[in-house]
C-alpha cells in the first residue's frame, strides 16, 4: 500500500495519510484532516507499506496546498505569541497556576489549541469561557508533561548545543536508569538529567552499542587468562576496546586489548 508521512512540525511525528491520485514528492505542503481538524503539513516521505503495518484507516490527503493556504497558515502562527499572552494573563486573573507553552490554529481556524504544563490537574473551565468571548472560536487546553514542554519551547542542553527534542526527535523514546549502567555512566540524576527533569535522550543513543560490545568482551570480576595465566579484570574501557587486569599469581598489573586475552 502507497502510503504518505506527512510532519506538521520541524521536529514532529510522523503521521500516516492516503496520497490517494495526488502528484507528491518529497517537500510538497499538503493539506489533510487530523484528530484536530484541518491542518497543514509538509510530505517527508513516500513508501510502500504492508496493510497489517496500519493500527487504523487512513484518513486521505484532502488537496496540495495553495498559496492561500499557506498564507492562511502563516498568519496564524503570526497571532501564537498574543495568544499566549493574554493566556498568561487570563490565567493570572482567574489564580491558575500553569505554564502557558504554546498556541495553534488549525488551518480553518475552527479550533484553538492551547497547551500548557502544570504540577496538578486544573480546572480551566473559566478560562476556556473567558478565550471563548476573545476570539469567538472552539477552545481547546491541553495539558502536556515536562518533556513535550521543554520540546516546545526549545533551549541549550548541558552539552552546549540545541535541544534534541526541539531539533530532530519526532517522537520520544524509553530511556531508563538501567541504560546508563549499562554505559557505565554515573547514576547522578542532576548530571544525567535535562531541563525537563527526566533522563537526558541522548543516554538511548548508545545503548544497544553498548550492549553488543558487552557480549565480547568480560565483566567486572571475572576471571581470564593472560598467556595462560589467570587475571582479574578491574576496569573495562568498552569504547577504546580496552581492559585493566590483575595478574592473580604475582599481583602484577596488565592493561590489555582485544585479542591479548582469552576469556575461561
Amino acid at each position: 500500500m502507497h502510503v504518505a508521512l506527512i510532519q506538521f512540525k520541524e521536529a514532529g511525528k510522523r503521521y500516516y495519510f492516503d496520497p490517494l491520485n495526488f502528484q507528491l514528492e518529497n517537500g510538497i505542503y499538503v493539506v489533510v484532516e487530523t484528530v484536530r481538524g484541518i491542518e497543514i503539513g509538509k510530505v517527508v516521505q513516500l513508501k510502500d507499506i504492508l496493510e497489517t503495518e496500519l493500527i487504523s484507516e487512513l484518513k486521505p490527503i484532502l488537496r496540495i496546498a495553495t498559496d492561500d493556504d499557506k498564507e492562511a497558515d502563516k498568519y496564524n502562527l503570526s497571532l501564537e505569541k498574543e495568544i499566549v499572552k493574554k493566556t498568561k494573563e487570563l490565567s493570572f486573573l482567574h489564580n491558575l497556576e500553569l505554564k502557558v507553552l504554546g498556541a495553534e490554529y488549525t488551518l480553518d481556524r475552527k479550533k484553538l489549541l492551547i497547551y500548557f504544563e502544570a504540577e496538578g490537574r486544573v480546572d480551566f473551565r473559566d478560562l476556556v469561557k473567558d478565550l471563548s468571548d476573545v476570539y469567538k472560536t472552539r477552545i481547546e487546553l491541553r495539558q502536556v508533561g515536562p518533556r513535550d514542554g521543554a520540546k516546545m519551547i526549545g533551549s541549550i542542553g548541558p552539552c552546549g548545543y540545541l535541544l534534541c527534542c526541539n531539533t530532530f526527535i519526532g517522537q520520544f523514546d524509553t530511556v531508563s536508569i538501567k541504560m546508563a549502567k549499562n554505559q557505565n555512566i554515573s547514576i547522578n540524576t542532576q548530571k544525567i538529567s535535562g531541563l525537563c527533569g527526566k533522563l537526558l535522550c541522548c543516554i538511548k543513543y548508545e545503548d544497544d552499542v553498548y550492549t553488543e560490545i558487552k557480549k565480547e568482551m568480560p565483566a567486572l570480576k571475572e576471571i581470564i587468562l593472560v598467556d595462560g595465566i589467570e587475571a582479574e579484570v578491574l576496569e573495562v574501557g568498552y569504547v577504546k576496546g580496552t581492559i585493566k587486569a590483575r595478574i592473580l599469581k604475582d599481583g602484577s598489573i596488565v592493561h590489555l586489548h582485544n585479542g591479548e586475552y582469552k576469556r575461561k
